[in-house]
């Protein structure tokens, strides 16, 4: 198994269970992960670290998983994100859509199975790395 210890993951998800076992699954991949159960805990991670990929509740207390990836992607733009929802019908909108998000960064509870999400994790941080400006 590779060690991806340099991507940095933030899983934001209010149900402690899904939070810790996917928090848990991404540390036993090698990320470095942290997590948190709302979008006020997830901009104060955010402002003390960036992080390459964020999964995404999208039913949180306070601000929705949606206003937090619109807030976060203005401040932060090099961080990308994955939803992580219990809602089968639901559909990226379009403000999401132009910042990047496709329907394959969708993924709904219970993810079955979870090396997909680990290879979306390792494309979208590929991808970032690809617009990168060289120093």
């Amino acid at each position: 198994m590779q060690n991806y210890s340099n991507i940095r993951v933030l899983v934001v998800d209010d149900e402690p269970a899904i939070r810790d076992s996917l928090s848990a699954f991404l540390d036993d991949y090698g990320f470095n992960t942290s997590n948190c159960g709302s979008t006020e805990e997830a901009r104060e991670l955010m402002m003390e670290q960036p992080f390459d990929v964020c999964i995404v509740d999208l039913r949180l207390p306070g601000l929705s998983g949606e206003d937090l990836i619109r807030l976060a992607s203005k401040r932060f733009p090099g961080q990308r994100y994955i939803i992580h929802t219990g809602s089968i019908s639901y559909n990226l909108p379009e403000e999401l859509k132009a910042l990047g998000m496709r329907p394959e960064h969708v993924f709904h509870k219970p993810i079955r199975v979870l090396t997909l999400l680990v290879k979306c994790i390792k494309q979208l941080v590929e991808e970032t790395g690809e617009q990168m400006p060289a120093h």
